[in-house]
């Protein structure tokens, strides 16, 4: 079952034209990350992956983010495109954010520009921005892609969508 796709604004694009299988490209928008007063991470050299429903993801290289702040969690998972994922908490101080970040240390080839890089769920944070736009976090316990107002959708991963 497909969803009937919201009417696109001016300034927006469909998640119901992006691609599937998913795809990864560069990115030169601005993508900062705030918790507790301190920037977790901050570039304009993210590399976004846009897939058939869903708001594109945002991977930030490890130079982007702040040194000694992520810790190796546990557990893994995989995605039939990109490979297998492993998991990050963030640590600030004595607080844990748990496996709020994850990361492809050996993608397949068609994501190998996704090594080492890290994505984020934006809900645990005090603050995630693209471009100075604040975002929503996609709907769903599983999903970690961004919402902005440049994105017309309904997005995978709310009630009723499982079957996108």
């Amino acid at each position: 079952m497909r969803a009937k796709p919201d009417p696109v604004k001016p300034g927006q694009r469909s998640v119901w034209d992006f691609p599937r299988p998913a795809v990864a490209e560069p990115c030169d928008a601005h993508i900062r990350i705030e918790h507790r007063g301190i920037i977790v991470a901050e570039t304009r050299n993210a590399i976004c992956t846009f897939e058939t429903s869903h708001p594109p993801s945002y991977y930030i290289p490890p130079a982007d983010i702040a040194p000694g702040i992520l810790r190796r969690a546990a557990g893994s998972s995989f995605c039939e495109w990109k490979g297998a994922a492993s998991y990050w908490d963030v640590v600030i101080g004595d607080h844990v954010l748990p496996r709020v970040g994850w990361s492809y240390p050996n993608p397949s080839a068609s994501f190998v520009m996704l090594r080492d890089h890290v994505a984020f769920y934006a809900g645990p944070f005090d603050s995630c921005t693209v471009d100075g736009e604040t975002v929503i976090p996609q709907p769903g316990a599983f999903y970690g892609g961004w919402i902005t107002s440049n994105y017309a959708g309904p997005f995978k991963g709310g009630p009723g969508s499982m079957g996108w």
